[in-house]
């Protein structure tokens, strides 16, 4: 199994002084973090595409790049390309200089955007938001397939046998499709042979099990590589050198920006019951101590049979060294951990 973090570059007020940090500090927090990650032994950094003040990255393949002279090992992906909102030709080249700065470590989770505000931003109708990311995939796809690409759709004018430039360095981008829990985007990446990443962010995970059945049995009629298929699950969480002090430095920059969140979908604010509900053995939430994010991240791959694991550690800001400290324990012990378990599992 693969494991690795996810980001959306939160800057929300410092739990400690109450204080913003600038973007730029933030920026370079970010930039630590993804080194760190490396050096660890991670697998995957990915970092997500927004635009609204409290997440600062609206241009993911921008700071993969600056990350991709700055790593050696790690793959470096969105985490979500917001694609639907975005022109594929432009997202294709974007990741394609990411992979050649990186030496072939470049991937796109593409998706439909839990935020909106893009839409507007570049001129989307949200009436059409699953036409949008129907084809544009289609389109993303066929590109990173063919150098050349002739091709007709409905948003975007048409290609007439034009080449797009540069071609990654790797044979062809992996492409992974971010999904939330819609039966339709499980549907459409399995026919299309695409790993699929489930982002699991509330509630109980068994309650996802369907949704993973639902693309393991479609990406098999569809008759594609079982030695190829690819599984991911997102989930936020935390980890500390005990549970006590995980729980404790993580539920106040959590439940701020969930309760903001909440203030704008329509959700009751987060409370402390609440939070302790969703990080007991069963719920959604990883904080811990290293040994409970082992034992979750392994419980919830015999639900599913994933290939990957990617822990959101900061939903809402915390103080540097406390990031860099919970990657280190993901990358120092619990991935290690995991991986000896899930192989011996398999060679059982």
């Amino acid at each position: 199994m693969e494991l690795g973090i996810t980001t959306f570059v939160e800057n929300t007020p410092d739990p400690i002084t109450g204080k913003l940090l600038s973007p730029h500090q933030r920026m370079m927090n970010l930039l630590e973090e993804v080194e760190l990650a490396d050096q660890v032994g991670l697998d995957v950094f990915a970092i997500g595409e927004h635009h609204r003040p409290d997440f600062i990255v609206s241009s993911p393949a921008v700071v993969l790049a600056a990350a991709a002279v700055k790593t050696k090992q790690i793959r470096l992906s969105s985490a979500v390309t917001v694609l639907s909102s975005d022109d594929p030709v432009r997202v294709f080249q974007d990741f394609a200089h990411v992979d050649l700065l990186s030496g072939g470590r470049a991937e796109i989770i593409a998706g439909r955007g839990s935020f909106i505000e893009s839409f507007p931003l570049f001129g989307n109708n949200l009436n059409d938001y699953n036409e949008l990311f129907a084809e544009k995939l289609d389109l993303l796809v066929k590109l990173n397939k063919s150098e050349k690409v002739t091709w007709k759709g409905h948003f975007r004018p048409s290609i007439d046998n034009r080449g797009v430039y540069p071609r990654p360095y790797q044979p062809e981008l992996p492409i992974w499709v971010g999904v939330g829990g819609t039966p339709e985007s499980v549907v459409r990446a399995a026919n299309y042979g695409l790993p699929m990443a489930l982002a699991i962010i509330g509630g109980m995970p068994d309650r996802f099990v369907p949704f993973t059945k639902l693309y393991k049995d479609t990406y098999a009629k569809a008759g594609h590589d079982p030695a190829k298929f690819q599984l991911g699950i997102n989930s936020h969480g935390y980890i500390a050198d005990d549970s006590q002090r995980a729980a404790d430095e993580f539920y106040g920059p959590y439940a701020y920006v969930m309760s903001q969140i909440g203030r704008e979908r329509g959700w009751a604010p987060m409370n402390r019951a609440q939070y302790e509900f969703m990080r007991s053995a069963e719920g959604s939430l990883l904080v811990g101590s290293p040994q409970q994010v082992i034992d979750k991240i392994l419980w919830e791959h015999e639900l599913f049979g994933n290939t990957r694991f990617l822990l959101h550690i900061s939903v809402g800001t915390l103080p540097h060294a406390n990031v860099m400290r919970a990657i280190e324990l993901l990358g120092t012990v619990v991935a290690p951990a995991v991986k000896k378990a899930v192989e011996s599992s398999v060679s059982a």
